[in-house]
Order: structure tokens, then sequence, then C-alpha cells
């Protein structure tokens, strides 16, 4: 599934280790960004509040995993920037970041 990758809206969920946002697409997909032990990853789902969105329905091609990577630090923190960068993710030019 070919997924949006230019973020329109993110909301940081959680500050330190782990370093996680929710942010959504242009076209409206739900993406759930997480970083820990140096690992990141970029899921993407239907929806952030569809209650029948779980890993199960990912089997459907309902969810899944856009990117993860292992940059070898075992690091808890990255900052956004960085985190966009080696997910491969942009920011749209009037995104709102929170």
């Amino acid at each position: 599934m070919d997924v949006d990758r230019t973020l329109v809206r993110v909301v940081q969920t959680c500050h330190g280790f782990p370093s996680q946002w929710n942010a959504w697409t242009v076209s409206g997909r739900y993406l759930y960004l997480r970083y820990r032990h140096g690992e990141g990853s970029v899921e993407w789902h239907r929806g952030s509040d569809d209650a029948d969105d779980t890993p199960e329905t990912w089997n459907a091609g309902l969810s899944g995993l856009l990117v993860e990577w292992d940059d070898g630090t075992g690091g808890g923190d990255i900052d956004f920037e960085h985190f966009l960068a080696a997910a491969g993710l942009a920011l749209a030019p009037d995104a709102v970041v929170a």
C-alpha cells in the first residue's frame, strides 16, 4: 500500500523514553511514530480512534508497518527533525506541530 508521507498535524504524546507522536497525513491517514532503544518505527492505521483497528486487523490490510530502523545508539529520545529524516517523512508547509 502506498502511504502518504507528508504530515499536516503532529502531536507529541511522549517526550522522553520513548519519544512518540501521533500524526496525520495530507490524505487523512493516522500514523503512530515511535523511537525507543535506538529503534524507530512508523505504523499506519485507519484512524487513531477506530476501536477495531488492532494488530489483528493488520493482516486484513487495514494497518501496518510503514518503516522501521535501528540507529545503533540504544537511545530513548530523538528530536522530531531527526525522526522525520530517518523515517523519510516530511512536514507540509502549513503543518501544525504540538
